[in-house]
């Protein structure tokens, strides 16, 4: 039996009509037209109506109902044509009163289980993996907001991948690893990496990243002469973009997208494509997902958003169906999401989203959980063996 649980909506109480001003009647040809729209980005006309409706009603009659429900300001001619399309304001209203949430199906979740378990002792993986399934299983691009790396280091490693590019290797005290690209400084020898590598591990083992910065720029004042002027300026200069403070990261906040290509298809009509476009120019920049965090972090749940509702997605008629995720403390740390065409699968995306959510929550803190239960039956067998 279907879940009753509804997503928590913008946060915006949308103009218009409230279902509790339609009669029983114009609620059920508002819904079908609302549905019909959404499965086959068409305007809906009276004919089609007459046809699927339980209740036998003419055309004509059908007609009138939809007139009425226009104006409301929830349904919309785009066209001289008979047919109607539903507004945004019709969207809100649909998505926020008539579609019935319960988990997604047994298909969806075997499909997320598979993708994230592989992954689950790699974050980046991790998030990449759940970007990629939200994708496939929306038929839009998924999104993730990954924070940056919390956990206590328990070993850093500075990699040369030519003359401009560096791979930095993370392993967490919880086990994980994270790999980091970034741009080495010009003239960097391997000897002066090898010197870095040396100098970060003995001043971040057991803190983290952003908790280190302040105090290794002081230690490198204190041994820049016994420190290679490279190596000096490779930990300066990587510091900001690796601890996630730089300009462009969002307050620390990394945002991935996969399925770009699914806002692109090819029966995508011209204005889709264009508004396509302006959503991936919007996704380029990089403090976005500082806000796009922000708009998840307010609810308990997944959030629904159309349209001009964020400013973020105004100009590209887009969708967003997000969530917060949160560590093994429940504090919220990141978000997971679709973003999509507005006429998106709400009854199927919505309930992948929040499972996904609850899932990478679960890897996040299951191998934190099992130290702690390791280390507990550890301290009990001591205990007997003394």
């Amino acid at each position: 039996m279907p879940d009753s649980r509804k997503p928590a909506g913008s946060g915006l109480r949308p103009m218009g009509a409230s279902l509790g001003e339609m009669t029983d009647r114009a609620r059920e040809i508002f819904r079908r037209v609302v549905e019909a729209y959404l499965e086959t980005g068409e305007p809906v006309g009276s004919r089609t109506l007459s046809r699927a409706l339980e209740e036998r009603l003419s055309p004509a009659t059908i007609r009138n109902v939809m007139q009425d429900l226009e104006l409301m300001g929830l349904l919309a001619s785009p066209h001289t044509s008979a047919g109607r399309t539903p507004t945004q304001a019709g969207l809100r209203l649909f998505v926020d009163a008539l579609i019935d949430l319960g988990e997604p199906a047994p298909e969806d979740q075997a499909r997320i289980k598979a993708a994230l378990d592989p992954a689950a002792g790699d974050l980046n993986s991790a998030f990449q993996a759940a970007g990629a399934a939200l994708s496939g299983l929306s038929r839009g691009a998924g999104l993730v907001i990954a924070p940056t790396r919390e956990a206590p280091i328990k070993h850093i490693e500075v990699v040369s991948l030519g003359p401009e590019r560096g791979l930095l290797v993370l392993v967490g005290a919880d086990g994980t690893v994270e790999n980091r690209l970034f741009t080495p400084p010009p003239g960097l020898t391997p000897s002066a990496m090898a010197e870095a590598s040396n100098f970060l591990n003995a001043f971040l083992r057991g803190g983290t990243l952003e908790e280190a910065r302040g105090l290794l720029l002081a230690r490198i004042e204190e041994n820049r002469a016994e420190l290679d002027a490279a190596a000096a300026r490779l930990i300066e200069t990587g510091l900001a973009e690796w601890a996630g403070v730089g300009a462009g990261a969002g307050r620390g906040a990394r945002l991935i997208v996969r399925g770009r290509s699914n806002l692109l298809e090819d029966g995508a009509s011209a204005a889709d494509l264009e508004a396509a476009r302006r959503l991936f120019d919007l996704l380029e920049r990089q403090e976005d997902a500082a806000e796009l965090l922000d708009l998840a972090r307010d609810a308990q749940g997944v959030r629904v958003f159309l349209g001009s509702e964020t400013k973020l997605f105004s100009l590209s008629a887009s969708a967003l169906v997000i969530s917060p995720y949160m560590n093994a403390e429940r504090r919220v740390i990141g978000a997971i999401g679709v973003i999509g065409p507005m006429r998106l699968n709400y009854a199927r995306v919505v309930p992948i989203v929040e499972y996904t959510a609850r899932l990478i929550g679960r890897t996040l803190g299951g191998a934190s959980e099992e130290r702690r239960a390791l280390g507990a039956a550890s301290k009990e067998g001591e205990s007997h063996g003394g």
